[in-house]
Parts: structure tokens; sequence; C-alpha cells
């Protein structure tokens, strides 16, 4: 008797590791069982517990954020399943809202146990959680271990916990339920024929696609006779068709279910009209400003706002910037307009395609690095009058540095300005003008409202040898961008050849991704150009990781690359064809089926739930 207790203690204690804490998050895996049986399947559950005000993150995030992820290693023989989701809350972030769990979740997963296996065994998992507070969010990952024993073993734990948690999953819908979906404008409307007795008060739709709801919208509902009818409101910019309503209906009080139904074409939702395509400028120019172009000569900028004294001065300068920003950007978009009217096929970027261009921009970068540096300042390299009259004519200067603001942003692409852009190279002159001009007022906003608001600089410490400390450290991604700039510059002239194949990508071009769609093989095209910013950091982050290679691998997906780094007319026509007009552009064509595109900011998520689609 006595041995047989130890033998139960024993096991419990090697179900039990230590859970892995940081600032915000504790972490571990849990059994449901302190031992394995051969043959049978054994519930392990992540336990995340986030501190208050904190969240994890859903299986889609809505419309920010990153899914958890576990990466099983595995003994040889055990078999690891999907991860089951519980149904999540909704987390409003001002106009955003996303989709994920405050305080703990238990997210589980079924490991298949070999017929054979040994016992004591231990299980491993790398863990990747977001976790977020409405002011910051912070990547965080750990190795997490699991010790099991042998013999038939006892409950662990958590193993009320992790049985409720299975018992509330959300449960696909079947039986006296009944489901049909419209699309009505600029929602799509979801018919319920519930068994006798559901009358919720509300109900929540939460998607399994990214893209397509407007996470934030309210879904009204209304009940006719014995059918209730849920409008759920479609993106404003959404990521590929909405065609089919895959998720969880939630309502409180009631288990959740799990749905897929197709959507039927109705009233579909008018195209982006110029209100929408203005929004989205404004929303891409604002974002601009964070891009790491941008970004240390705007905090320059800034420090050199918080020196000047008299508030006249400071109003002026903020207006020139801005009229110096605005008016780039409208001259810009007249030269799209005139090269368009003369056939050339150009898009945002196009300057870029220029090796001219690229060195002078490399050489402007590396002036800019080495004046933030300490190296030199400009007045030391100008003759002294034209020094003079820079100092002379501030106004002048303020205009100029909203030229440059521009110039060194036209790298990048923000979010937004893909089908704003689209949208405004399809349309009449005056509405490129204004899809322009609503672009550059957006990255303008933010240095004019400082002007007008210098009390809000007060929170910066006072000018001291601090200054000069944040300039050299802003000069570093400067440096890093003439760097990147000479690659560029070397491809475009020949000097470094053609840019090595990497792993299974192909060179894009019409037929080719014609006659793979026409086998019924899947085709994912980058559309790239080296000098896009966006595009290498997507890259790296997301379209290089194994992950993404597997997943694509086994969904069997042809892998293309449309180079744009160079003009080719022929990626320009296929750009416009997806109504887009610059870089970066992901599309994935299926056999029968509209090509989906994803969000210009990759996540591995995004592509995860594209290639699910492969399989609806």
């Amino acid at each position: 008797m006595r041995s047989l207790l130890l033998a139960a203690l024993s096991c419990a204690a090697l179900a039990q590791a230590a859970p892995l804490r940081t600032p915000h998050v504790e972490a571990e895996l849990v059994a449901e069982r302190t031992a394995v049986v051969p043959g049978k399947t054994l519930t392990v559950a992540l336990r995340l517990k986030a501190i208050p005000g904190w969240h994890t993150y859903w299986r889609n995030p809505g419309d920010s954020g990153q899914p958890t992820a576990l990466e099983w290693k595995l003994p040889a023989g055990y078999a690891a399943g999907e991860m089951q989701w519980p149904a999540p809350e909704k987390l409003p972030i001002g106009p955003l809202a996303n989709y994920g769990y405050e305080g703990e979740v238990l997210l589980l997963t079924d490991i298949a146990v070999p017929a054979d296996a040994k016992a004591p065994v231990t299980l491993g998992a790398q863990a990747r959680w977001l976790v977020c507070n409405p002011e910051r969010c912070i990547p965080e990952e750990g190795a997490l271990t699991l010790a099991l024993g042998a013999g038939s073993g006892g409950d662990g734990p958590l193993a009320a916990e992790i049985r409720y948690t299975r018992e509330t999953l959300p449960q696909r819908a079947g039986g006296d339920w009944r489901f049909a979906a419209q699309r009505r404008g600029a929602a799509v409307e979801l018919e319920i024929g519930a068994p006798a007795g559901f009358a919720p008060k509300t109900l929540e739709f939460f998607p399994y696609e990214e893209g397509k709801v407007l996470h934030a919208g309210a879904q009204p509902l209304a009940r006719d006779g014995g059918t209730l009818r849920l409008a759920i409101p479609v993106s404003a910019q959404p990521v590929g068709e909405f065609t089919r309503v895959a998720g969880i209906l939630a309502s409180p009080g009631q288990p959740p279910l799990e749905i897929d139904v197709p959507v039927v074409p109705g009233a579909p939702a008018p195209s982006m009209g110029l209100i929408a395509a203005l929004a989205f400028a404004f929303a891409g120019g604002l974002i601009l400003n964070l891009m790491p172009c941008v970004l240390p000569v705007l905090s320059i900028k800034v420090l050199g706002l918080a020196g000047t004294k008299h508030a006249a001065a400071m109003r002026a300068h903020g207006l020139l910037y801005g009229a110096g920003v605005v008016a780039s950007f409208l001259a810009l978009a007249g030269l799209l307009i005139a090269l368009q009217a003369a056939g050339r096929g150009v898009g945002w970027g196009f300057q870029l395609q220029s090796p001219v261009f690229v060195a002078l921009l490399a050489l402007l970068f590396l002036a800019l690095a080495l004046n933030l540096s300490g190296a030199f300042e400009f007045r030391s390299l100008v003759p002294a009058g034209l020094a003079n009259a820079s100092a002379a004519n501030p106004h002048a200067d303020a205009f100029l540095t909203g030229v440059l603001a521009v110039l060194v942003a036209s790298p990048c692409t923000a979010p937004f300005m893909g089908a704003a852009l689209g949208y405004a190279l399809t349309e009449s002159a005056a509405a490129a003008l204004a899809v322009f001009a609503a672009l550059g007022v957006g990255m303008a906003v933010p240095y004019v409202l400082l002007a007008f608001r210098p009390q809000w600089l007060k929170h910066l410490p006072k000018p001291g040898p601090w200054m000069q400390r944040l300039k050299r450290w802003l000069a570093v991604p400067l440096y890093a961008t003439v760097v990147w700039l000479a690659w560029v510059f070397s491809i475009q002239v020949g000097l470094a050849g053609t840019q090595p194949p990497q792993d299974a990508w192909q060179a894009w071009s019409e037929e080719r991704v014609a006659g793979l769609v026409a086998q019924g093989k899947p085709v994912f095209v980058d559309f790239t150009a080296a000098w896009c910013v966006t595009c290498q950091v997507n890259k790296q982050l997301v379209l290089s990781r194994p992950e993404t290679e597997r997943a694509f691998a086994e969904k069997g997906v042809a892998l293309l690359r449309a180079d744009w780094t160079r003009q080719n007319p022929d990626i320009t026509r296929a750009l416009a064809a997806l109504g887009r007009n610059g870089v970066p552009v992901y599309a994935l064509y299926r056999q029968g089926r509209e090509p989906k595109l994803l969000p210009e900011i990759l996540t591995l998520e995004a592509v995860r739930a594209a290639l699910a689609e492969l399989s609806t």
C-alpha cells in the first residue's frame, strides 16, 4: 500500500513543473492526467495567466495583435493535434477591437500517444505569445516542459479546469440549427433558424479569417418571427472576398457555436469611394511618420522645434513644413498622372526604379547620417552666402524640410496606402490629386499639431548633452539605409547580378501563374522590390520563416516572386488588375476564384488564414 502511494505521489510530482514567469504572464504546460497510457490520447493545456490589465490573443487577434503559438517538441511516435481555442472576449481599443483573453486561459491540445510508448516521458514545446495592455505590447516566449509518469496515473492538478474548458469549447452547430448568409451593402446578414427556447438579447460573431469583418463595428440582432437576423459589418478595407461566415457565434449564458456558412451574393458593397480613399490616404500618411527612414529626420525636427522660443515663429514653421509635405505629394501626383497619360505604366515608388535616383538618395542619407553623427555641420559644406541665406529665411528652410521628409519616405509603403493609391490612379486627375493631398496632410499633421501645441513638448527633458547622444543613435538606421540603397543600386546596374533564388521561389510571369492555376495548383505571388522597406521587413519576419515555408509546402502552393526593382510593365499591369499601384502586394491565386489579397503588413497568421481557405 505504501509503495502504491509513493508511486502515485511520484507521478503527481512528475506532472507538475514550475511555471515560466515573465513580468506580465505566467505560462506552463499542464496535463489532464499525470501519466501517459500507450495508445491513448492525452489532453495537454498551455496555461497562460496575464496580470490584471493585460491580455493575450485568440487565433484571429482582430485589428492588431498576434495569436499564441506552440511549436511542439515530442518524443518519436507522439503527434500533437490542432490547438483548441475557447471563445474569446471582444477587447475594444479606442476605435478598434481585438479578440483575446484577459486573466487566465487554457489552450488545449490532444496528444496522440503511440502504442509502444515508454514512460516516464517528457513533453516539450516552445511557446510564443503577445501580451498587451491599451498602451503597449510585449512579445514573449519560452521553452516549456511537462514530465509525465508511467502507469494509469490519476488526475492532474488542473484536470477539472481542463475538462470544463473542453466542455465549453465552441461546438459545431447541427441538428435543429439553420443558417443562411447574404451580402447586403456594407454588411453580411446572417439568418439564423434556432431551436425552441433560444432567445438571446445579443449575439457576437468572431471570425476565423482576418481582414473580413469590421471588428469594432456593432452587430445588431433583429427577430423576424422565429428567425434571427444578425448584421455583420464588413471591413472597409477587406482582405479578399467575404465568401464564408466562418467562426464562432457567442452569446452570454449560451454555449458558443462554430459555424461555416457560404455567403450568397446580394447587393454588393460599393467599391471604394472618394471619401474612403481620402480616409485611407490620411491614415497611411500618419503611419509614414513611423517608418525607419522618416522617424530619425522627424525626431530631429521635433527637438529643434522644442528650442524655438516664439509661438508665432513655431506655428509658421509648422504650417510651412506641412505645406512642403503636401506640395511634394501633389507634385508627385502630377508627375504620375502625366506619365500615365503618356502611356507609361508607373506607380508608387517608380522613382526608385532609377539607379540615378537611388544613388542620389543614398548620398542624401549618408550626408544626414554623418551630420547626426557630428562629422560635420551642413553650414560648413555650403558657400557662406547660401548658408546665410538659409539662416535668414527660416520659412524656406521649413518648407524644404517638408520636401525632404517626403523624399526620404519614398521607399516606404504604409498600411492603407495601397488601396487608396490604387483608387487614386484609376480615377480622375482631380480625385488622384485629392487622395495624394490627403496623404500629405496625414503625414504633416503630427508635426503641425506640435507646432500649435508647444505645451506638449514640455514632457521632453531640458536641452543638454542627451540631445547629442540621441542624434548619434538616430544616425544608426540612416547608415543601415545607406547600405541597403547601395545594395539596391548594385542590383539595378548589374554589379550584383541577379538576386539569388531562395528556397522554392520562382520568377513570376503572367504565363506561369496562368499555367499553374489551370493545373489546379494554388499560387502565392510576392510582388516586391529591393527598394521597398516594407517588402524587406515582411520577407525577413514572415516569408523567410521555416513555419511559413512549411505552411506553403503542406498546401502544395507554388511560390512566385514578381521583382519590381526595375521598371517592368507586365508587373505594373498585374498590380493594376489587383487594384494596387505599388508594392508590397501579396496575392493568392486559386482556380475558379478571385485572387485573395493579404495585408501589406504581413503576419504568419494572415498567411495561414489565407491557406486555410484552400480547403473550403
